[in-house]
C-alpha cells in the first residue's frame, strides 16, 4: 500500500452531500409540462434519479407511460440542462452535518472528490452555490473522464478512478461515499471501499447493496471511514 497519500474521500453529489430532489424533479417536470404530460411527485425521486439527467428523462417519461428514442432524449436533455442551470440552487442543500463533516476531516489532512453523473459544469455550480466547491481537489462529472475518446461515467469504474487521480489521490488512500446501486457498484469495480448514507436516493435499502458500511447522518462518518482505515489490509 502506498503509504505517502494523503487520504481521499470521494463524495456522489446528489442524494449523497445534497439534497437536490426537489430542483432536479422540478426541471423534470417542467421539460414533462412542455410535453403535455402530466407532473410526478417529488418522492418519485428515489426510483429516478442516480444515474444523470438522461436517465431521469427516459425514467420520467416511462413513468407517464412515454417511451422515448436517444434523438428525443438528446433534445430534451438540451432543455432540461438550460432549465436546471437557471434553477439549481432553489431548494438544494447540504445534508445535515456535511459541512461540519468536511472540516473536520479538512482538519486531519483528508482530501476531497466529487465524482457525480451529473454533468461537471452543473456539479461545480451547485457545489459553489452551495459554498462548499473550493473544499475538493476534484469536481467530476458525467463528462469529465475521457476514455478512448468518449466521457465514461458511474457505474464504470474509470469515472472513480479519473477523479481520485485528479485530486492527487491514490486508490489505496481512498474511499468512496454514495446513495446507491450506481455508486457501490463503481466503488467495487474499481476496488475502493464504500460508505453508504441511508438518506439518499435509491427505491432499494442500501444495506441490502452491501456497502461496507451504512451511516444515517454525517455525524457518523467519522468513525465509520476510520474503521474502514484501520481494518484496510
Amino acid at each position: 500500500m502506498t503509504t505517502h497519500a494523503k487520504p481521499l474521500l470521494v463524495f456522489d453529489l446528489d442524494g449523497t452531500l445534497a439534497h437536490t430532489a426537489d430542483d432536479l424533479m422540478g426541471t423534470l417536470n417542467f421539460v414533462l409540462a412542455q410535453n403535455g404530460i402530466a407532473a410526478l411527485p417529488v418522492d418519485k425521486a428515489h426510483s429516478l434519479l442516480g444515474a444523470g439527467a438522461r436517465a431521469l428523462l427516459r425514467r420520467g417519461f416511462a413513468a407517464q407511460g412515454e417511451t422515448l428514442d436517444e434523438a428525443r432524449i438528446e433534445t430534451l436533455f438540451e432543455v432540461f440542462i438550460r432549465h436546471y442551470g437557471e434553477n439549481i440552487a432553489i431548494h438544494s442543500h447540504l445534508f445535515p452535518g456535511a459541512r461540519e463533516a468536511l472540516d473536520r476531516f479538512a482538519d486531519s489532512g483528508f482530501r476531497f472528490a466529487v465524482c457525480t453523473n451529473k454533468v461537471e459544469a452543473l456539479a461545480v455550480k451547485l457545489l459553489n452555490a452551495l459554498k462548499v466547491a473550493p473544499r475538493f481537489d476534484a469536481i467530476c462529472g458525467q463528462d469529465s473522464a475521457i476514455i478512448d475518446g468518449r466521457a465514461v461515467q458511474k457505474p464504470d469504474p474509470r469515472a472513480l478512478l479519473h477523479a481520485i487521480t485528479l485530486a492527487g489521490g491514490v486508490p489505496d488512500h481512498a474511499i468512496m461515499i454514495g446513495d446507491s446501486k450506481t455508486d457501490i457498484d463503481t466503488a467495487r469495480a474499481a476496488g475502493i471501499p464504500v460508505i453508504a448514507v441511508d438518506f439518499g436516493y435509491t427505491d432499494v435499502p442500501v444495506a441490502d447493496l452491501n456497502p461496507d458500511i451504512v451511516i444515517s447522518h454525517f455525524s457518523e462518518l467519522w468513525d465509520a471511514v476510520h474503521h474502514i482505515r484501520h481494518n484496510r489490509v
